[in-house]
């Protein structure tokens, strides 16, 4: 029998043994690491998904503004959806208690906060500091649009946006300037010719679209993925602002170039008027706000704003107009408890109504109800004395924010169809005798009421 070599039989045993230990290291990689591991991963102290790009720029930012005592809030759409959806779990979370990512973490290539820029003590250190934080910023400025009835300093620039991106996520900070009628306005983002392009997905940005107008939020602090943020206190308030926030600006350029040609009446008996109008126009958007009715500048109050950036002097009253889809039963009774009678009230609900109040030193507030047809708007009339009706027909429209006597009020944004519908192409020249029955080229007969119907709808006061 043939002698075994000892060497050979170690070098075997040695083999067998590794290869056992390297089967049983797999056998607890691939097996019982998976198998426990759904319970491994919920255990307390995992942190999932947070090493993503979004709440790495996220945290970063948060530590950022907070060192330097800046009170960004979050306005993000997304994000703010999630968080009202989860709002009472959102505002019971303490800071270090979550162990999972579910907002910040979300996919999406921007993450949006917002700023007062009144409170921003220190903005250009902010920016160094961001940078060498690793972010690469981009500020946005343009022309402060409240100075441009100030012809000494019309085109003094204002921050509007910050992009600041770090990695691929990008942190949008929307600059948000106080406006006369104590309500907050961001503008348009618009890029300038030396700006890159592709720094980010521009047309992803959730605000800059347009400039924009919003109610001044109350904040509050709360404790999201982690991170200490402030966020509107109404979240779900704010998110049905953005999309019908657009704003646009009184044309103050083509004003001053009005009344350059028409000269102002600064007369005793204009400058009264225009206040009286002034206030009738805030009570009227008062009692409209509380009775949640939407309401924009119509006819001559339009004109007065598009035109000249003012209240005509002498139309005499003031003119709003309201989709009869958000008529509201009590809004009689409302301006009656403001303080404004009814003068009268033409037409009924299903057709044709218009209602007028009566304000001080003789201004009246009219309020014409708009009806939409599938493509076509239009508001009626009605001659008391004759109970013939007339139709004024408009092109279809939407509506936006604008400033107007120091207030935050909606007009068509459509201004300028809208205007031509009303007035004609001649609409720049003033015209101080005006026949509501013939003048306007929008208007149409439109019948004549039954004499069964006229105490219905013939009602003076």
């Amino acid at each position: 029998m043939c002698r075994i070599n000892k060497n050979v039989i170690l070098a075997l045993l040695t083999l067998t043994s590794s290869a056992f230990l390297l089967f049983q290291l797999y056998y607890y990689k691939h097996y019982l690491s998976a198998k426990n591991g759904a319970g491994l991963s919920k255990s307390k102290g995992s942190r999932i998904g947070f090493d993503g790009t979004q709440w790495r720029a996220v945290k970063k930012f948060v530590m950022l503004t907070s060192s330097q005592n800046i009170p960004v809030f979050l306005i993000d759409p997304l994000i703010l959806e999630l968080i009202n959806k989860n709002l009472e779990q959102v505002k019971n979370a303490s800071h270090g208690s979550t162990s999972e990512c579910r907002f910040f973490c979300v996919p999406r290539d921007f993450t949006a906060f917002a700023l007062q820029y009144h409170l921003w003590k220190n903005e250009e250190g902010w920016f160094r500091i961001a940078e060498n934080m690793g972010f690469q910023c981009l500020k946005i400025e343009s022309k402060d649009p409240r100075l441009d009835g100030i012809d000494s300093l019309s085109g003094t620039e204002i921050p509007l946006h910050y992009i600041c991106r770090l990695a691929s996520h990008a942190i949008h900070l929307v600059v948000f300037h106080e406006r006369s009628g104590n309500y907050l306005w961001h503008g348009h983002l618009r890029l300038k010719g030396h700006i890159d392009r592709k720094f980010v997905p521009f047309r992803k940005l959730s605000f800059g679209r347009y400039a924009g107008a919003f109610d001044r939020p109350e904040l509050q602090q709360v404790t999201i993925d982690g991170l200490e943020v402030l966020i509107p206190k109404e979240p779900v308030h704010f998110l049905e602002e953005i999309p019908h926030s657009r704003f646009i600006e009184c044309r103050y350029k083509e004003a001053r170039a009005f009344f350059q040609q028409y000269l102002d009446d600064n007369t005793v008996e204009a400058m009264t008027f225009r206040k009286s109008a002034k206030e009738l126009l805030q009570l009227a958007a008062k009692t409209l706000k509380k009775l949640g009715v939407r309401f924009w500048l119509s006819s001559g109050t339009c004109l007065g704003w598009y035109r000249q950036c003012n209240i005509i002097p002498y139309s005499k009253d003031v003119d709003l107009g309201i989709f009869i889809q958000d008529y509201k039963s009590d809004i009689i009774s409302a301006f009656q408890d403001a303080g404004l009678p009814l003068k009268h009230k033409f037409g009924k609900v299903e057709d044709s109504l218009e209602l007028s109040f009566q304000g001080k030193d003789d201004v009246k507030l009219d309020i014409f109800f708009f009806y939409e047809e599938t493509d076509y708007m239009w508001n009626g009339g009605t001659q008391a004395k004759t109970g013939k009706k007339f139709k004024y027909l408009f092109p279809k429209f939407t509506l936006c924010w604008t400033e107007f006597v120091d207030m935050k009020v909606h007009v068509p944004c459509e201004t300028i169809e809208y205007i031509e519908a009303n007035y004609g192409k001649t609409w720049k020249i003033p015209v101080k005798t005006w026949d509501w029955k013939r003048s306007p080229p929008n208007v149409q007969p439109n019948g004549i009421w039954p004499i069964s119907e006229w105490d219905e709808v013939i009602q003076l006061y």
